[in-house]
């Protein structure tokens, strides 16, 4: 049991990948690398092969590619909304937010942290963009940051929180989201639970975060740490008579656009349950033509070829990454290997209560480390963790808690992760912060220890 647990196709192929992001090897190719290695340890084939019956046997390559094809609508998304997150960049509106922050948050760094991660936590639930305001908002705050010696991995936690907190705690935006997906697969595996009723279960959950993110600003993070002012590696072009004086047309069309991304979310939400993700580039692309109706964005070709190159250069390597981590996750199911590795995890914890929360925590977090989403480590835990907790004689309270912290933990940090790679896509604006020591780690330490500790203790409490 210990080698089906330590020397897993799965656990095996998440230390590779882990590796080699530490020896800071190019995250695409380690997790190109890490998911080959997988297959192969499982026995997979690298092609299509015919098997022994007659049947084709699918390779690795074929398992990866077809995993990717799951992430087509969040790529596409994200590049629009790096396009939009361009235009408004360009129409000087972004600077001007950004410059009122400073105003009435810029004078005390740990203030202005806070104030980010409550920002980032309406890009959950009341606009719901997710990371596409990170590159919009923070690279026009770089430079207070920089004179206020703010540690950008105080900063990266505190967008991490924004992005993570709230869909755990929140049933509205993307939290509805996930609330639903909880009680969806814990009903599908015997235990009868409503998304109405998961949210109080989840309060333990949240305020690990908050004790992570306050430990990392106040203690971790608190001392001043020097940058230099360098220019954005990709901006758009911003006059300074935009950015300041009275509003203009142009800025009337960005804020129009902006608010029809979220409008188009809203009408999507309610239309059509559970949150298309259609909507995000839809959403998107009617913003661009609002922009082009009032002037914002200009409608000669190299213009909006610039655009559209610019909305790559935000967002491109976040949406490519997130391809890859599904094809990664694809191959990883494929294995086999995550069925033995909770089976190996349970049968070791045997009947002790406290060793099977344990188990069933660590197991999350090597599934979500994995697959890059805590949304899609759900299905895969639920359908093992409720008939075993059941019959170990848990409680529903229980349940849902492990369940949910189970799936929770794993998405901040890892490299392949939406939660870090959009803090870094606006922190490394200028070129100095590095994805793996200055948001992977901190906000993987500050954030999944803690909701680890606080599930079991609570699971415990009223199992």
């Amino acid at each position: 049991m210990f080698a089906d647990l330590f020397f897993n196709p799965v656990t095996l192929s998440i230390f590779v990948m882990v590796a080699l992001c530490l020896l800071k090897f190019n995250i695409l190719l380690s997790v190109l690398i890490a998911s080959v290695f997988a297959g192969l340890m499982s026995g997979m084939p690298l092609s299509t092969v015919p098997g022994p019956d007659g049947e084709s046997v699918t390779g690795i390559m074929q398992t990866f590619i077809t995993g990717m094809a799951g992430m087509n609508n969040i790529a596409l998304a994200y590049i629009l909304l790096g396009a939009l997150a361009y235009a408004l960049q360009a129409s000087g509106l972004a600077t001007r937010f950004a410059r009122a922050i400073e105003r009435l948050f810029g004078k005390t760094g740990w203030l202005f942290l806070i104030v980010l991660a409550i920002i980032a936590s309406f890009s959950q639930n009341l606009i719901p963009i997710h990371i596409a305001f990170v590159p919009i908002l923070v690279p026009p705050l770089l430079v207070m940051m920089n004179k206020l010696k703010i540690d950008r991995r105080a900063a990266a936690c505190s967008i991490a929180f924004g992005l993570k907190a709230p869909y755990i705690l929140l049933p509205f935006g993307f939290g509805l989201i996930f609330h639903n997906i909880v009680a969806t697969n814990i009903s599908d595996n015997g235990l009868d639970v409503t998304a109405a009723s998961i949210w109080p279960y989840m309060i333990p959950l949240a305020g690990a975060m908050v004790v992570g993110l306050l430990i990392a600003i106040f203690i971790s993070y608190r001392k001043p740490r020097e940058y230099e002012d360098k220019p954005l590696l990709v901006a758009a072009e911003v006059n300074e008579e935009d950015v300041s004086g009275p509003l203009k047309p142009k800025h009337w069309g960005a804020l129009l656009g902006a608010c029809a991304t979220f409008g188009m979310q809203v009408w999507a939400n309610f239309t059509f349950p559970g949150s298309p993700l259609w909507a995000l580039s839809l959403g998107a692309t009617l913003a661009l033509l609002i922009m082009f109706a009032f002037g914002t964005l200009s409608p000669r070709r190299e213009k909006l070829n610039e655009c559209i190159k610019g909305g790559i250069g935000l967002m491109g390597f976040i949406a490519f990454i997130m391809l890859v981590a599904a094809g990664y996750a694809g191959v990883l199911r494929a294995t086999g290997g995550i069925q033995t590795l909770v089976d190996a995890a349970l049968y070791l914890a045997g009947d002790n209560m406290l060793l099977s929360l344990i188990a069933m925590q660590i197991i999350g977090l090597l599934i979500t480390m994995g697959i890059g989403t805590s949304f899609g480590t759900i299905p895969l835990i639920a359908a093992v963790f409720v008939p075993f907790m059941l019959g170990m004689g848990f409680s529903p309270a229980a349940i849902i808690i492990t369940i949910a912290g189970a799936g929770a933990t794993g998405d901040a940090g890892m490299p392949q992760s939406d939660t870090a790679l959009g803090p870094t896509a606006g922190l490394d604006a200028d070129g100095q912060h590095d994805h793996i020591w200055d948001t992977c780690i901190p906000t993987f330490v500050h954030f999944n220890f803690p909701i680890k500790i606080f599930a079991i203790i609570a699971a415990m409490i009223v199992a």
